[in-house]
């Protein structure tokens, strides 16, 4: 049996439960292909699933149980399985395979759907390129299949500086939107470079006084931003909430001031990965990685991820670049 180092937990809880281990390597199956992960990206939502069990414990629909982690990736294809004509072995791709069911990117080897990847796009490197997937298509997702941005329209984006928050500033720019962005000033600088138009520093200010007008409010955060973002919209406007499932009373308070507040989850999407890759490819979407990690430092990726203080992106190595085996 061929082996692979990979993270593991035996048990729910903080970042100690993490640790490298040694598992069998996966075998492609039935229109799938198997990848040598070069990086895989750190999400908010591996911090949650670690801790709580993930989707499963909140939906009540299994018991609270560890799960591997990680949906992000960058890799080579090591091999391809039966039905399989978009790639071949040694094509570099990446993409986030399966979510919301598990996918374990926090491994040498990961096997995914075919057609829940797409080619990297030269230009970046496997650790930019596992820093996009899934905040990415977060954002494409919000912003282009649910709101529609469109040229002119202006959008709020909360925690503008976070992994998907800057992402989604480049994405609704890339759509001709005018972008507002909530975040610390020190991030100020960097959030004017992935053009931003216009910030809020949300510690020095009440963005719920100093924004108006708004389209589009793209919210991250959650809690109390929901309903303090209802009063930047226009009338019609809508908000897209990712933090969690937007409360009726949410939904309901939009609804009676002539507003519209829903709730949106991340799927794979091979459709909108092309798009992002694109984008990627021309320059108009950048990938800012705060920091790189080991792939057996998972636990400290974690604790870096959970201050809420990085720009952009935290990836894992599991490949240097320019290894070859």
């Amino acid at each position: 049996m061929m082996t692979m180092r990979a993270i593991g937990q035996e048990a729910l809880g903080g970042p100690e439960v993490l640790r490298a281990e040694r598992t069998a390597r996966p075998e492609p199956g039935f229109a799938e292909v198997l990848v040598r992960v070069h990086a895989a990206g750190v999400n908010p939502t591996d911090v949650w699933h670690r801790a709580t069990g993930g989707i499963a414990a909140l939906t009540g629909s299994g018991p609270a149980e560890p799960v591997r982690l990680g949906w992000d990736l960058s890799g080579t294809v090591e091999a391809v399985g039966p039905g399989v004509t978009l790639f071949r072995p040694g094509d570099e791709v990446f993409g986030m395979p399966r979510h919301p069911v598990p996918a374990g990117t926090y491994a040498e080897y990961v096997t995914s759907p075919a057609r829940h990847l797409v080619r990297k796009p030269a230009g970046l490197t496997h650790v930019q390129a596992a820093a996009l997937p899934l905040a990415a298509l977060t954002a494409w997702q919000a912003l282009v299949d649910t709101a529609d941005v469109r040229p002119g329209q202006r959008v709020l984006v909360h925690a503008a500086a976070g992994g998907v928050g800057h992402l989604a500033v480049q994405i609704a720019k890339a759509r001709g939107a005018y972008v507002i962005g909530t975040a610390r000033a020190a991030k100020h600088g960097l959030l004017r470079e992935l053009g931003a138009d216009e910030l809020v520093d949300y510690t020095a200010a009440d963005f719920a006084e100093a924004v108006r007008d708004v389209d589009v409010v793209l919210d991250a955060i959650g809690g109390a931003y929901g309903p303090r973002s209802l009063r930047t919209l226009r009338p019609g406007g809508l908000l897209v909430a990712l933090a969690s499932p937007a409360e009726a009373r949410l939904a309901a308070e939009a609804e009676a001031a002539g507003r519209r507040a829903v709730f949106m989850a991340v799927e794979a999407d091979h459709a909108g990965m092309r798009e992002i890759a694109a984008l990627a490819e021309d320059g108009r979407l950048r990938p800012v990685v705060d920091a790189v990690f080991p792939l057996d430092e998972a636990a400290a990726a974690h604790e870096a991820i959970a201050t809420g203080r990085t720009s952009g992106k935290i990836v894992l190595t599991v490949v240097e670049e320019g290894e070859t085996r």
